[in-house]
């Protein structure tokens, strides 16, 4: 996707048929923002995370965690660190596959803050998310170690340490606390010589 320009209108029509772009572009509001490069501890929460989920959640088919993937709905086109949709929500395509094109919101969504990343922008597309229909967001604080939790019709939680975080409803018999999320970040190279 060629940087869009600012100074040009673009509907959202305009904004899909651009070619992808790394890192990608969202629309909100009427205009094009990049996302900012992933670095390190964001890479590796966001694939440990949608892992662990997908461990838990896959086999009950009761979910499905994807990264970095578009969902276009209500005039916006995100691109969530990490999207979990309910099972019985994920879009097929004609031939029973998963779709490639995510028209609704997702069921959960999961922001990993970068640095110098606008921590409204980000709060922002999680409560957009929250009032087009997904039931939970985190916001994921790596450098405060906090996460902060939304539900639809709730005020936001900052949760930390032992705190036990929710999970997405269909997900049964998962439990994780932030200090569990942030293991995820532990990394040791294997011992050097014996």
């Amino acid at each position: 996707m060629p940087a869009p320009t600012q100074t040009q209108p673009l509907s959202l029509g305009e904004f899909l048929k651009l070619p992808e772009q790394k890192p990608a572009y969202e629309y909100i509001n009427g205009k094009p923002h990049q996302k900012p490069m992933p670095r390190g501890k964001h890479s590796l929460l966001q694939t440990r995370l949608s892992a662990l989920i997908n461990r838990v959640a896959e086999p009950q088919q009761a979910a499905l965690a994807l990264t970095e993937l578009r969902c276009s709905f209500g005039g916006r086109s995100l691109v969530p660190d990490i999207a979990v949709f309910a099972w019985e929500n994920i879009p097929l395509d004609e031939t029973g596959d998963i779709a490639d094109r995510f028209s609704i919101p997702p069921d959960w969504t999961i922001e990993i803050l970068s640095p110098q990343q606008p921590q409204t922008r980000v709060i922002d597309n999680i409560l957009f998310c929250l009032n087009s229909g997904t039931e939970l967001g985190w916001l994921i604080d790596p450098d405060e170690t906090t996460i902060l939790v939304f539900r639809a019709g709730e005020q936001p939680q900052l949760q930390r340490n032992d705190d036990k975080l929710p999970s997405l409803s269909h997900v049964k018999g998962w439990e994780i606390s932030v200090n569990q999320v942030f293991d995820l970040l532990k990394f040791r190279l294997p011992s050097q010589g014996h």
